[in-house]
């Protein structure tokens, strides 16, 4: 099951990166045709991270930057933002267990981007929960 749901996750942060590039560009976008776009079959998983990210994504923003020190989120690449809002999404607002959220943001991070963002990432994920 939980290699499934990192597939998952993959999933979403992909949609989640997409969604940025759209924005940046300010070409217009429906979040379901994206979400279509990018599964083969609908899944509930994915659509309530990406929803969640989306709707929360000040509030998701305003928690991160309260944990990056000398940062904020903007100064992210996209993908990196994009999996530390998901992440932070899934502590705050789903009962999937921490250990589980911060493994699979590094496994994430290790993929898409290098070890100074999974470093900042791990960094922020554990501050969040201590605190």
């Amino acid at each position: 099951m939980e290699h499934k749901r990192s597939e998952l996750r993959e999933k979403a942060m992909i949609i989640l990166y997409q969604i940025e590039i759209r924005k940046q560009n300010k070409i217009d976008y429906n979040l379901d045709e994206i979400i279509k776009e990018n599964l083969s079959v609908d899944n509930e998983f994915v659509r309530e991270l990406v929803y969640g990210v989306t709707t929360y994504k000040d509030e998701l923003d305003t928690l991160a930057n309260k944990y990056l020190e000398n940062w904020t989120i903007k100064r992210l690449e996209k993908t990196g933002a994009s999996i530390l809002r998901m992440a932070l999404f899934e502590l705050k607002y789903m009962d999937t267990p921490p250990v589980v959220v911060i493994n699979e943001a590094l496994e994430l991070a290790k993929k898409y981007d290098d070890e100074a963002l999974k470093n900042i990432i791990n960094a922020v994920l554990d501050k969040y929960i201590k605190d």
